[in-house]
């Protein structure tokens, strides 16, 4: 009798066992807020790194179609007449230079926009996640554009002097002011710095979505942890 009351019990205690582990499985695979704020951080700084990578390499900016700065906006509406009045090839180099100092100052940007990253708070974490696709890279832009284009100006501003941007910016003044009775001094460092950081913000929001889009993108474990998590609360 002792034995048969003791294997319904073991019985008792194996089923339990089996009601109760599947349970804790699926309890951790819920990620802890510390690990969600992580993780979204994880996903940004991937972003950041591959938008750095792919517009600081050589002529990142210049031979990128979507991302090429051109004269501002203001000027370009008489660049014709500049090219006939035989200024083409200072607009030329002028172009060039400022895609060459936006290319050189973004490898500076990285741990401008890391060290933004790393003030994400836990309060907005939980938002971010279930917020879909580009919420991250939205409340970076929300919450830091301001502090990135005080950092970041400098930067842009160095990089266009070092390129001698701001000398053929002069020869294209020149030019226009040949052809323009419209007289004006754009800011140069705040055009390219836009410029440059609405690119970035760009490839960042294109990395956080393809990390939310395909599981092959969450390349490790933190990463799949709470993407997937996020993935069933869609």
């Amino acid at each position: 009798m002792k034995k048969i009351l003791t294997v319904f019990a073991l019985s008792a205690v194996f089923s339990s066992c089996d009601v109760i582990l599947p349970v804790l499985q699926t309890v951790s695979t819920i990620p802890t807020n510390t690990e969600v704020v992580s993780g979204l951080k994880e996903a940004l700084t991937n972003g950041v790194v591959s938008g750095v990578n792919v517009l600081s390499v050589k002529d990142g900016f210049f031979k990128n179609p979507t991302w090429k700065i051109p004269l501002p906006e203001e000027v370009k509406t008489v660049e014709s007449a500049m090219r006939t009045l035989g200024f083409g090839s200072k607009v030329d180099m002028a172009v060039k230079a400022l895609n060459e100092g936006a290319e050189m100052a973004t490898k500076e940007a990285r741990d401008i926009f890391v060290t933004a990253i790393r003030e994400m708070s836990i309060q907005d974490a939980m938002g971010i996640l279930r917020g879909g696709n580009s919420s991250a890279t939205n409340y970076l832009k929300s919450s830091s554009t301001d502090a990135l284009v005080a950092k970041f100006r400098p930067v842009i501003e160095q990089s266009l002097e070092k390129v001698d941007a701001l000398k053929y910016w002069g020869d294209v003044m020149t030019g226009y002011n040949l052809v323009s009775t419209n007289k004006i001094n754009p800011d140069l460092t705040g055009y390219v710095t836009d410029r440059a950081i609405t690119a970035l913000f760009s490839e960042v929001e294109k990395q956080e979505n393809a990390i939310r889009q395909d599981p092959i993108q969450r390349t490790s474990e933190l990463l799949k942890k709470v993407f997937d998590y996020a993935d069933t609360q869609k």
